[in-house]
């Protein structure tokens, strides 16, 4: 379910300070119900699954147009990522940050996300390339639906390469919202449950 920006923007994450150049394009709840210290299992389970994106033929066929067009026009090449076309967000991290641990890269989507950095609610992972630097941050919020339970929140955050990003963003919005994002956290929300017993376990 998409949420209001101020689901995100209320919250004082430590991403304001570090990405405030960064338009916010859309906050969503994760249908991930836990506690309070459940937030390291649901970085690990983005960070590593690779059913979100395969969750329906609408979303592969998205991805697969999606690469295709990149490679024949050049919007994935080496020369328009992190450390060409644009500096990673690691350089500005305070130093707090900087000597936490990093936190794991997104390998469950065939976008190329980088770790910048964990903290005990919230982690923030990065790509750029030709349309778009784009910021992805999953945060661990109480549930107000939930006396005394928590849940997952992702925010996606975008600062667009010109005038060619920005039309890219709009262009692209609705098969986000339609073919992308609702059917990854629907996978999400599976895979989570799937895994209760196994979190249990391990909390003891």
């Amino acid at each position: 379910m998409r949420l209001h920006p101020t689901a995100h923007t209320s919250h004082p994450w430590r991403i304001h300070e570090i990405a405030p150049d960064f338009r916010l394009e859309d906050v969503w709840r994760i249908p991930t119900p836990g506690g309070p210290d459940d937030f390291p299992h649901l970085v690990h389970q983005m960070a590593n699954g690779r059913e979100a994106h395969r969750s329906s033929p609408v979303s592969r066929l998205l991805f697969a147009v999606r690469w295709k067009l990149g490679a024949l026009l050049g919007w994935d090449d080496p020369d328009t990522g992190l450390g060409t076309r644009v500096p990673t967000l690691r350089d500005r991290l305070p130093a707090d940050l900087l000597e936490a641990p990093r936190g794991p890269d997104l390998k469950g989507v065939p976008i190329p996300f980088v770790s910048v950095y964990q903290t005990d609610d919230e982690w923030v992972a990065e790509m750029a390339n030709r349309t778009v630097h784009g910021v992805l941050h999953v945060g661990w919020v109480q549930d107000p639906k939930a006396p005394g339970g928590y849940r997952g929140q992702m925010a996606v955050l975008v600062r667009p390469n010109g005038l060619f990003g920005t039309v890219y963003m709009a262009g692209i919005k609705p098969f986000r919202y339609l073919g992308v994002y609702q059917q990854m956290l629907l996978a999400l929300g599976r895979q989570w449950r799937a895994t209760a017993a196994e979190r249990s376990t391990a909390g003891r």
